[in-house]
């Protein structure tokens, strides 16, 4: 239980840091000028978010507990660890945002739809499948969207200017890539 909770906050704070949401929150501050309820609206939709992606995760691993799945949801880290060396960027059209309603409203519906099928919702998914604990891996990859939010939201420019996000990207991607080589050699039996 403590592994699945410590290995939700690790990787999705690792592969947060740069990623399109944090953008998100970083902007969201910016123009809104509302920290507490953007924070509220960050924690309710990663919340809701997570919850179903790791209830995702457990329900596929569940019906699938053969080798080639196990397999699957290694390689799946591996490939995460790639794409977690890609900088995100938000859209040019994701700039020029208007809202209506309440900073926490906004906030919640769009870090709901830009999670989806973001890498830490993907992660997520696998984390779900790993530990088969929907309530743990969603605290501890919420957990670890706040950790890296919180400050996004009220440090904001700041924040990016003096983290190398490059050097985070390569941390988050080695995790994962040791995530996926460990469970590889788990199936291997080397463990």
């Amino acid at each position: 239980m403590n592994e699945a909770f410590f290995a939700s906050i690790a990787v999705v704070a690792l592969a947060e840091v740069g990623d399109k949401t944090m953008l998100l929150a970083i902007v969201l501050a910016a123009r809104l000028r509302a920290p507490w309820q953007i924070i509220a609206g960050i924690f309710a939709a990663t919340i809701a978010n997570h919850s179903l992606a790791a209830l995702l995760g457990r329900e596929v691993a569940g019906l699938v507990d053969a080798p080639w799945f196990r397999t699957a949801i290694a390689l799946g880290f591996i490939a995460m660890a790639a794409w977690t060396l890609i900088p995100d960027r938000l859209d040019d059209e994701d700039q020029g945002f208007k809202h209506r309603g309440s900073a926490f409203v906004t906030t919640l519906v769009s870090f709901f739809l830009v999670e989806m099928g973001d890498k830490t919702q993907v992660a997520t998914i696998a984390l779900g499948a790993q530990y088969h604990s929907v309530f743990t891996v969603a605290a501890g990859t919420t957990l670890g969207m706040m950790l890296v939010n919180g400050p996004a939201v009220f440090l904001g420019e700041e924040l990016v200017k003096r983290v190398t996000l490059k050097a985070t990207r390569i941390a988050a991607a080695l995790l994962f890539l040791l995530l996926g080589l460990w469970q590889l050699a788990a199936l291997a039996g080397w463990l």
